[in-house]
């Protein structure tokens, strides 16, 4: 099930285009990484996703039930609607987007009891306890949130989001203001939340390091459009270790690569090179570029293909190991979709 599902969503701001008919589909259970540069279009997404801004064009759909439609699709919208079916869908979802919402005379947990009490929590004081632990601000006490640092800030902001257990939680940036220990204890939380409650979280960030260790899936956006959607085992498929051999036979070489060292796969390049995979996990890279050993992983080595054209006697013009960066691969994803003075919010 898709619980959040943007199809040609489109945010205008007079004749500028922050977000162009973007598609983006988040499935129950994911940790969805959204990448890309600042002024990307990443936070006028969200706001959307939150209501706390109006699509000037496309449909949103949360929970199976759309609040926002373009003009074609306004009728099934308004059916729905009527029908009660969306009701409930924005007090499923938490937000911290941009900067915490939080009122600064008071401390954590009056800020957090008073968004309980709005929401008409059961057992409020309980939930504020365990939210206070859950983001470690448990010791803060009666301090005031004005002295609060911003990496504090940052954590009662989670919290707030937190409050009422909703099932879907939208993180703009979390990562921002925040010490390497805090944003270790994040990271953490959230995967905790993710697979102990059963969260579906979407992350914005532009910080690749952070997102790697969590999520699961990804969309990268350039000058506000969907670029492109994959799993995480699609991107370490992409971008992990492979190996280039280039013979004077080619044919009998894949053939004899195939039957030998059946588990890995192959790709012809046009120079009638043979590239060498160990499929989605096999091929595993390690963020900033460097590829897990294929001898761990279940990928043919060098060595392995060597002893194949060896023991066969094809004449080997050149085998290589190949290595592809994550990053590179990001920013290549970002560069390729942007328009030209372009600059979203």
């Amino acid at each position: 099930m898709n619980v959040i599902e943007c199809r040609a969503l489109t945010k205008r701001y007079g004749r500028f285009v922050a977000v162009d008919a973007l598609d983006m589909r988040v499935r129950a259970g994911d940790i969805y990484g959204f990448v890309g540069k600042n002024g990307a279009g990443k936070s006028t997404t969200m706001k959307m996703i939150a209501g706390l801004a109006t699509p000037s064009a496309g449909t949103l759909t949360l929970f199976g039930a759309g609040p926002y439609a373009d003009a074609a699709g306004r009728g099934a919208v308004d059916a729905a609607l009527s029908a009660g079916s969306f009701s409930d869908a924005p007090s499923r979802l938490g937000a911290l987007i941009e900067e915490p919402g939080v009122l600064m005379n008071f401390s954590a947990a009056e800020n957090l009891m008073m968004k309980a009490l709005a929401l008409g929590v059961i057992h409020p004081k309980d939930q504020v306890a365990e939210l206070l632990e859950l983001v470690g601000l448990g010791e803060a006490g009666p301090r005031k949130v004005k002295k609060f640092s911003q990496g504090m800030k940052q954590r009662l902001g989670l919290a707030l989001a937190l409050v009422g257990s909703p099932d879907v939680l939208l993180l703009d940036e979390p990562f921002n203001g925040m010490d390497p220990e805090t944003t270790r204890d994040l990271r953490r939380a959230l995967v905790s939340l993710n697979r102990e409650r059963g969260v579906t979280i979407l992350i914005s960030s532009h910080v690749l390091d952070q997102l790697m260790r969590v999520c699961t899936r990804f969309g990268v956006i350039a000058g506000g459009r969907m670029v492109r959607e994959f799993t995480d085992e699609e991107l370490h498929a992409a971008c992990g270790s492979s190996i280039r051999v280039r013979t004077t036979d080619p044919a009998r070489t894949l053939a004899l690569l195939e039957e030998r060292l059946p588990r890995a796969t192959y790709r012809v390049e046009p120079d009638q090179a043979i590239v060498i995979g160990g499929g989605a996990r096999a091929a595993a890279a390690s963020f900033g570029g460097s590829a897990v050993d294929a001898s761990h992983s279940g990928a043919p080595t060098v060595e392995d293909v060597s002893r194949v054209l060896h023991d066969a006697d094809q004449v080997v013009l050149e085998l290589s190991v190949l290595e592809r960066d994550i990053e590179d691969y990001f920013v290549e994803l970002m560069d390729a979709g942007a328009r030209p003075g372009y600059g979203g919010r």
